[in-house]
């Protein structure tokens, strides 16, 4: 399946990770990406499903092979597309994810495979994230309290 210039859109899924961090301020784990989209952005763990896989399933995999973390899904927080067109209207990128609330249930962070390293962030430090991202971040984060 190729991804840059799909023949149709391909599913994928993100991890919004809560944690409590220092004096109960939740905490939300971010990954500089190291692949394309987003190269080098920091971004939610995730990636695409496989043939055969659940979403579920998937979102536990994507976390541990870039982050180390096992991670079990608390409940759905959005699904959405994100479509990113060349300069001549093409459709260069389609992804239709659904981005799931996570927390830790084993692992430590060490950020392998598609990930160049990752933190902890609470909600004042969200600078330089896609707004789309910092509102799923943002709904997280109220349906974990």
């Amino acid at each position: 399946m190729k991804r840059e210039y799909p023949e149709a859109p391909i599913a994928g899924v993100g991890a919004v990770i809560v944690r409590e961090g220092p004096a109960q301020v939740k905490q939300v784990l971010l990954i500089r990406r190291g692949q394309e989209p987003l190269k080098g952005e920091w971004s939610l763990p995730g990636g695409v499903v496989e043939l055969g896989e659940t979403l579920e399933n998937a979102i536990c995999r994507e976390v541990l092979e870039e982050t180390g973390l096992v991670v079990e899904t608390v409940d759905v927080v959005q699904a959405f597309d994100r479509i990113s067109r060349d300069a001549e209207g093409r459709v260069h990128y389609h992804y239709v994810l659904v981005d799931y609330l996570c927390r830790v249930v084993g692992g430590s962070l060490t950020c392998a495979s598609d990930a160049l390293e990752g933190r902890w962030a609470t909600a004042d430090d969200l600078d330089g994230l896609t707004p789309l991202t910092v509102a799923v971040i943002r709904k997280a984060l109220r349906m974990a309290s």
